[in-house]
């Protein structure tokens, strides 16, 4: 199976999942099968030093990549969401279970403060980072179940785009492969 036989054809492509999941990871590996440019929606929304760039900015950034015929995006957040659902041709939706999506955080938060590798723009994660209010476990625990609604909202909706949606990262893997279409597209 060809890279365009794997995304049906698709030229915009949102990768969508709870925290934890893998989407910046998939969304990569999408572009470099299929050459569809890629955009980190982290580098998009953070600056260095952890400043969050303003809504109104996330919002142009996003309009500008939407606007253009093929791209893959690692996630939308809801403040702008409304931005590339329109155009999207194929939502790729990973809703991995609660547990092993946090493990799985947890495991990379942890490897990231031990080996400081920089993460969206330069930024580094810390002790302070991972215990603070608004830290990604803590997000993770407030979003989950919203994002894994969404994606199943999607899938069965006539008129949302096509969504292909995984619940486990096997699936996700033998998709990749070749060997499966995931769920039943539209």
């Amino acid at each position: 199976m060809d890279a365009s036989e794997l995304v049906g054809g698709a030229n915009r492509i949102l990768v969508y999942g709870v925290t934890g999941s893998g989407k910046t990871t998939l969304a990569a590996r999408l572009s470099n099968l299929t050459g569809i440019a890629w955009h980190s929606v982290d580098d998009l929304t953070w600056e260095p030093g952890w400043v969050a760039v303003s809504d109104d900015e996330q919002r142009r950034r996003i309009a500008a990549i939407c606007a253009g015929p093929s791209w893959i995006l690692d996630t939308a957040y809801g403040a702008w969401l409304d931005i590339p659902l329109p155009r999207t041709d194929l939502i790729v939706g990973l809703d991995y279970p609660r547990w092993f999506t946090f493990q799985r955080l947890l495991r990379r938060t942890l490897a990231r403060l031990v080996d400081h590798r920089p993460i969206c723009n330069g930024n580094y994660e810390t002790v302070q980072k991972m215990l603070a209010y608004d830290s990604i476990l803590r997000w993770h625990a407030s979003s989950y179940a919203r994002k894994s609604a969404r994606i199943r909202q999607w899938e069965g909706d006539p008129t949302a785009p096509r969504v292909l949606r995984f619940t486990s990262s096997r699936q996700t893997e033998a998709w990749l492969a070749g060997r499966t279409q995931g769920s039943p597209a539209r």
